[in-house]
Order: C-alpha cells, then sequence, then structure tokens
C-alpha cells in the first residue's frame, strides 16, 4: 500500500483523510463552510493537514503517508507529518529530552521521547470546531532531572481575520482561507519546582508543509543594530547556508522551503515579531503563522547539541528546510517547518504556562495575497517570488 500511495504525486484532503483515517481515526473540525481540519489524537494530537476548500480541495500539511500505512515503529523518530505538532525543548544541550544523560550528542544518540512521538492523547472534551486532549508522562533529561509532565492541548478553528493582526475581513474577503491555532499548556504535575540548575522545559510547536520548488519563507524580524538586538537571523544550526538561500533584507529574512537542502535559521527573543510566513508561488499558497511572544526578557532554551555556555539563549522562533543529512543521504521528506517556541518553564508544582500557535492559509488571487502579504509579512508576493531569483 506505501508503494501507492508514493505514487500519486497530489492527493486532495478529503483522499489524505481516507487513507489516514482507515489505520488510525481522525477528528475532523469543521467552520460549517468549506475550511476542514484533520486532527489525530492518535498521533500526540497534532493537525495532519487542513483544506480551505472541503474534501476535494489541497491538503496543506505534510503527511508522510508512506510511514503511516507501513504501520512500522521507527527507533530514534517516527516523522508523521502534521501542519502542528507538539515537542518539549531543549532539542540538544546539558539539559536536553532527546539525549540520554552521559550520551554524545549525535543522531546516533538522538532520541525523540516516546509521549511525543508515538503515544496516543487522550481527547477530554470536543466539539464541532475544537478538541481539547491531554498527556501527563514522566521525562528525564541529560542531566537528570526528573519532571512530572501535564500537557493540555486544545485545536480550534478561527475566522481567517482573527488569525493575524495585522490582517482584515476585507483582505481575506475573496479567498479560500481555513485558519486554526493550538492552546498548549505545559504544568508542573510534580512536587518539586522546575529550577534553571537542574534545567527547564519549553513547548515547541512544528508545523511541516509541503515544499515546492517556487516556495519562499518569510521571516519578519525587529531591525536595530547587532550590539543591542544580535544577530537578524541566526544560522548556527547546520551546514552554512548559501546566498541564494538565505537573503536578508532591513525588516525581514527569506529562506528557501524547497527540501533540497537541510538547513535551519532561528529569531531571538530581541528580534522575534510573533510572525512567520510563505508563499508558494506554484500553487499561489499564502501561509502565515502568528505565535505567543513571552514578556520582555522571558528566556528560552538553546537547542544547539553540545554543552552549553548559555543554555538559556535561544530562539523563540525557527524555520527547517530538509535535505539530506550528508550527500548522497536519504532525506526525511519533502518538506518545511515553521516552528516557535515558548519561554523556559520555570514551574512550582501544579503552576502552569501557556504558548499559542495559530496558522493560516490563504489560496486565490494574487492581488488578493498580495495586500495579505504586504500587511502581514512586510513583503509584496513579488518582492518574495524574486527575493531568491539570481
Amino acid at each position: 500500500m506505501a508503494s501507492e500511495v508514493s505514487s500519486k504525486k497530489e492527493l486532495s484532503f478529503g483522499e489524505t483523510v481516507d487513507i489516514v483515517n482507515a489505520l488510525s481515526p481522525l477528528l475532523i473540525l469543521s467552520n460549517g463552510g468549506g475550511a476542514e481540519v484533520a486532527v489525530s489524537p492518535t498521533m500526540q494530537a497534532r493537525v495532519l493537514t487542513s483544506t480551505a476548500s472541503g474534501r476535494s480541495g489541497r491538503g496543506f500539511g505534510w503527511v508522510n503517508l508512506d510511514l503511516i500505512t507501513s504501520r512500522k515503529r521507527l527507533d530514534h523518530f517516527n516523522p508523521y507529518g502534521g501542519e502542528d505538532r507538539i515537542w518539549l525543548g531543549p532539542e540538544g544541550g546539558q539539559y536536553s529530552v532527546f539525549f540520554a544523560p552521559g550520551t554524545t550528542f549525535d543522531l546516533e544518540n538522538w532520541y525523540v521521547p516516546g509521549p511525543l512521538d508515538v503515544e496516543p492523547f487522550d481527547v477530554v472534551e470536543q466539539s464541532a470546531s475544537s478538541v481539547k486532549m491531554r498527556k501527563h508522562f514522566r521525562q528525564q533529561n541529560y542531566s537528570g532531572t526528573k519532571f512530572e509532565v501535564g500537557l493540555d492541548r486544545t485545536i480550534r478553528m478561527v475566522a481567517p481575520e482573527r488569525a493575524a493582526a495585522a490582517i482584515s475581513a476585507e483582505m481575506v474577503h475573496g479567498l479560500s482561507a481555513v485558519a486554526f491555532e493550538s492552546h498548549n499548556v505545559l504544568t508542573n504535575r510534580g512536587d518539586t519546582a522546575w529550577t534553571r540548575e537542574g534545567g527547564l522545559l519549553s513547548v515547541w510547536n512544528i508545523g511541516q508543509f509541503d515544499a515546492s520548488p517556487t516556495t519562499t519563507i518569510v521571516v519578519p524580524f525587529r531591525p536595530g543594530s547587532e550590539a543591542e538586538l544580535g544577530v537578524p537571523i541566526n544560522t548556527d544550526y547546520f551546514a552554512e547556508i548559501p546566498p541564494d538561500r538565505l537573503r536578508i533584507f532591513d525588516k525581514v529574512g527569506c529562506f528557501k522551503g524547497d527540501s533540497h537542502y537541510r538547513s535551519k535559521i532561528g529569531v531571538n527573543p530581541k528580534r522575534a515579531t510573533g510572525i512567520l510566513g510563505s508563499y508558494d508561488a506554484l500553487h499561489q499558497v499564502l501561509t502565515i503563522v502568528e505565535h505567543s511572544l513571552g514578556a520582555p526578557g522571558a528566556e528560552y532554551v538553546n537547542a544547539e547539541w553540545k554543552v552549553q555556555e548559555h543554555p538559556y539563549a535561544g530562539d523563540v522562533a525557527n524555520c527547517y528546510n530538509d535535505g539530506p543529512p550528508t550527500p548522497g543521504a536519504a532525506q526525511l521528506g519533502a518538506f518545511y517547518e515553521l516552528e516557535s517556541s515558548s519561554p523556559a518553564a520555570a514551574l512550582k508544582p501544579g503552576e502552569s504556562m501557556e504558548h499559542t500557535h495559530r496558522t493560516l492559509h490563504l489560496q486565490g488571487d494574487k492581488g488578493r495575497l498580495d495586500a495579505v502579504a504586504r500587511a502581514a509579512l512586510g513583503l509584496s508576493i513579488a518582492e518574495i517570488e524574486n527575493a531568491l531569483r539570481s
């Protein structure tokens, strides 16, 4: 079955839902119009995909049907895909929850915690347009600190004009649109406080979307001097990024989302605006992600794969483009990611931290998309299309 699925270049939202539903039940949220969102409690409460045009419309999430239909369980990470899944940070460093104590920071020793990779969440509330799911588990970090973790995750549909602060109902009128948010609550369910010295957790939302040769990721940032605010875009993750794949302008960075070169960028707390975006020129799809920002001075966990001098000097938002990890090696898939993180959670017993991650897809007339792109991302559609052309 997996090979048959792979041979189809593009499946509709409904076709994808039917294939997954036969193996793992999905919840379909709807606003009563053409917008629908497919949620999987079984696959860690993720939004798997969405559509602006009903069952026959395009699905916007990258979905790894080969893996899902194979029913296999991979050792390190099961990349099922999805437009909004929840992980916990930090990924690397002495407080990492992806590496066991005493191991080296490399792919051989990197494992996604089971509750965030293969275990289901419980459904606790449901309506036609929203669902609340919950998970309780224990987790140990690289330094040996043990956590009793509670995660409450509510997925709800929102009106497109309320999905981003900079846009209005008039702007999205005439466009096909779907918008949803995840409201994530992290709770210390243990009897000891979570401290900086023992390591802190954070909520980490990751959205995976279908890559294309004409997709450009757009990252607005706050302008100002590097001495005061740090670098506009952090590239200290994987390999060096060639200039034809990342260009940094006065208030925005543009980054390729073609899944041909493994690379990642980030935005620090002083630069972050709470907005990320992308434009797929081939399908005329504009995607906007709006997420929570911590209070001024909030600390964010550092994801770098090494023992860190500054473990709470991490980024708020990240964008990732998949590709072969080494020349000729297999890659995870044809996707790119738009990600956001909460501040580090220094929680006393019973305390919680909240983080919201909101996703909007718009498809249709270029002129109408242009008005939204200018308002939300600070660039016209033409500027986005031309940003990475040589």
